[in-house]
């Protein structure tokens, strides 16, 4: 039996709809526009306006600013992917001459290539990018305040190297492979690099009194990679889902997982603040719940995309002021609303199809030297490991086909499982990366480094 897709209930309905309306009130935005996301599909559109009228729907593009690093790293990861270079190259053997090429493809990336975080004077956002038409001008005399792969330090113009990088492999400009490559693929009809009616004008809005200033909008040239697009919430919603879930015509969905895995050595501050970065996606843990995306700015418009995977849930938030609501925090909070209010009901459980006879004679508990541990196999055809006590190292596995597992999580993330036969072909023990798991705690009937007292386990005497 199959349940079809529902609506939000009125009460789920209610609770975004305020939610951004206080963000738009109490934010002081011109005009907030949103989307919910869930089973793969926008589930809620609203949006608040201080204009008379018809408020702007899903189809009105803002400003999306950094939410444009996220495009780019897409475009990157395809050019791995295709086998067109490695994460681990060095600009330098791409894009050679530009004084920045010690930076690895994913230290620019995860912003860890260690250079500044914006380009020299003047203020490039609110500047033409003519001011600044060669790399050399982005970079600036000195591109590197740190170490290389030392540390996070968010840097535009490190994304605008990995721009010159998909123009220099592609021979085509940033824009044009990125409509061929992934929003004609996708359907992102009303992304674009300069705005396409209805749009959104971008405002400032005065600290201390309620009046507005228009924003200039600049192209940003040799920069765009780093923040040029427009986009709406139709679009930005249907890239939730490629974000979620992969889409083999863009990027396969183990390549988008590998996207939003942490990539960035996070500093006390990002610790304290349970923020991470992978591949071209911010990584956030708030209340208790793991959020991807991205946010973004520019002068006149704020935007950001948060994605709950394991709720299936998505938001995307966009308004058009310098400064105002924190869109990250709506984001979140309207995740948060439909996942606690209506949560993801799990697909029934289903029995393997086949059982793997030598597998199955692995589950059940194991003992790593006192520590209790219990193995299972899952219909998805993964085993996993995880403690009795509940805490601990734990990780899931995939099979080999050779009778060995991989790790694909934590501690155990690239280890290797494989059960150690006596010569009768019965199991002696499990190795997990030379740490021996036995059927007993310290059992003497097995191979155990260091070997077994003979007496035994006893009491004080």
């Amino acid at each position: 039996m199959t349940t079809p897709h529902e609506e939000l209930l009125p009460g789920t309905r209610r609770a975004l709809t305020h939610r951004i309306a206080v963000a738009q009130a109490e934010g002081r935005a011109p005009s907030l526009v949103a989307a919910v996301v869930r089973g793969g599909r926008t589930v809620w559109h609203g949006s608040r306006t201080s204009v008379q009228g018809h408020g702007p729907d899903e189809n009105v593009q803002y400003r999306i600013g950094s939410i444009t690093k996220t495009f780019t790293a897409v475009l990157v990861l395809r050019l791995r992917d295709e086998g067109l270079l490695d994460l681990g190259d060095p600009l330098e053997k791409h894009v050679p001459g530009t004084g920045a090429g010690e930076a690895t493809v994913a230290e620019l990336l995860a912003h860890t290539g260690g250079l500044a975080a914006e380009s020299p004077a003047p203020w490039w956002e609110r500047t033409p990018g003519t001011l600044r038409p060669e790399l050399s001008d982005v970079l600036g005399e000195q591109p590197f305040l740190h170490p290389v792969g030392r540390r996070f330090h968010y840097s535009n113009p490190g994304y605008t190297l990995l721009g010159a990088l998909v123009e220099k492999l592609r021979g085509a400009p940033w824009e044009e492979v990125l409509r061929r490559e992934v929003l004609e693929p996708l359907g992102l009809d009303r992304t674009s690099g300069h705005p396409v009616a209805p749009h959104a004008g971008g405002w400032a809005v005065h600290p201390w009194a309620d009046v507005m200033l228009p924003e200039p909008s600049e192209d940003l040239g040799r920069m765009a990679a780093a923040g040029q697009l427009w986009s709406t919430t139709g679009d930005l919603a249907r890239f939730a889902v490629f974000l979620a879930n992969g889409d083999d015509r863009v990027l396969s969905a183990e390549t988008v997982r590998e996207m939003r895995t942490p990539a960035a050595p996070a500093g006390t501050a990002e610790l304290a603040d349970g923020s991470s970065y992978g591949l071209g996606v911010q990584v956030q843990h708030r209340d208790g719940r793991l959020l991807v995306g991205h946010s973004g700015s520019l002068p006149g418009f704020l935007a950001n995309l948060t994605i709950g995977v394991a709720d299936d849930v998505a938001a995307v938030v966009l308004a058009n002021c310098t400064s105002g609501p924190l869109l990250s925090v709506v984001g979140a909070d309207l995740v948060r609303i439909v996942a606690d209010a209506e949560p993801r009901i799990p697909e029934p459980w289903r029995p393997m199809h086949e059982v793997d006879v030598p597998a199955l004679e692995l589950a059940g508990q194991w003992y790593w030297g006192t520590n209790g541990f219990a193995l299972r196999l899952t219909a998805d055809g993964l085993a996993s490991l995880e403690p009795l006590s509940g805490a601990g190292r734990r990780s899931r596995f995939r099979a080999n086909g050779d009778g060995t597992w991989t790790g694909l999580e934590g501690y155990f993330q690239g280890e290797l499982l494989k059960a150690v036969r006596r010569p009768d072909g019965s199991v002696d023990h499990l190795d997990l990366g030379s740490f021996v798991f036995t059927r007993q705690p310290y059992d003497e009937g097995a191979s155990v480094p260091g070997g077994v007292d003979p007496e035994g386990w006893r009491g004080i005497g």
